[in-house]
């Protein structure tokens, strides 16, 4: 399956599959969104933005949350071509990572309280319980939602996946000698969450089963995966977006 080739001013801190056809990128480099055609890795439009994005996530079909500087995270709505900014809301300092959690936010911090849960208007509703697991994270850089409302962690520096409750109650930990400085994280299906692996020695895609707390590696150097840093899947097509921390290249795979 062809690859994306994109603009050497494109430097990708995550991505979200919209919808079939299309793909949102937070563009570090350029301090923007952009909406790409996942096909051909044709930009469609951008959005223009005041800092940095980092992590993103889909809080409906065609709207996505991305946090911005410290403590912002702007909503950003697709209407066909057409990125719009259509409200902010506004969190704790720090912020690391987002994921959506039934009409609200999940927030990630790089420092306590680590998690909260917040309404779409910033309201805090839920933290972490900092006080029974006060080492617990280190680094929850990306997150990701599975249809029963857990949320799965991924922390590059504990070399650890968490999954949480969408009260944020801690449920399980995983970790495996496959396992190196976990980045980007989303679940393809409720028993199958897929995580960007890599260090020096080993590039890959792995595979976590949670029902059974195993881990495989689904995609691997051989498969042309290197440095790999962030995914999107589109369920539509079956395709799996991986982007790399150091090329302007979007690696694109057919998975069942």
């Amino acid at each position: 399956m062809a690859d994306l080739r994109l603009d050497e001013e494109v430097y990708i801190e995550d991505m979200a599959a919209v919808t079939p056809g299309t793909l949102l990128i937070s563009n570090v480099r350029m301090k923007c969104v952009q909406l790409l055609d996942s096909r051909k890795g044709r930009l469609l439009c951008e959005v223009q933005l005041r800092d940095q994005p980092g992590k993103m996530c889909l809080t409906d079909r065609n709207t996505a949350a991305v946090c911005v500087g410290v403590d912002k995270i702007p909503i950003i709505q697709v209407k066909g071509k057409t990125l719009t900014i259509c409200g902010v809301v506004t969190v704790g300092k720090y912020v690391l990572g987002i994921t959506s959690s039934r009409n609200s936010l999940v927030v990630s911090y790089s420092k306590k309280p680590w998690l909260e849960k917040v309404s779409m208007d910033g309201k805090v509703l839920k933290q972490f319980d900092m006080k029974g697991n006060p080492q617990h994270f280190h680094s929850p850089g990306f997150m990701c939602t599975t249809p029963d409302g857990s949320v799965f962690i991924s922390d590059k520096s504990k070399k650890l996946i968490t999954q949480v409750d969408e009260s944020l109650n801690l449920l399980q930990t995983f970790t495996s000698p496959l396992l190196k400085y976990p980045r980007g994280i989303i679940a393809v299906m409720e028993d199958q969450i897929l995580v960007c692996s890599y260090s020096r020695e080993n590039h890959s895609i792995l595979m976590l089963q949670p029902s059974t707390n195993t881990m495989s590696t689904l995609l691997g150097e051989e498969d042309e995966i290197e440095r790999p840093y962030s995914l999107a899947y589109c369920p539509d097509e079956k395709k799996l977006f991986v982007a790399s921390s150091s090329a302007e290249i979007i690696k694109v795979y057919q998975i069942a």
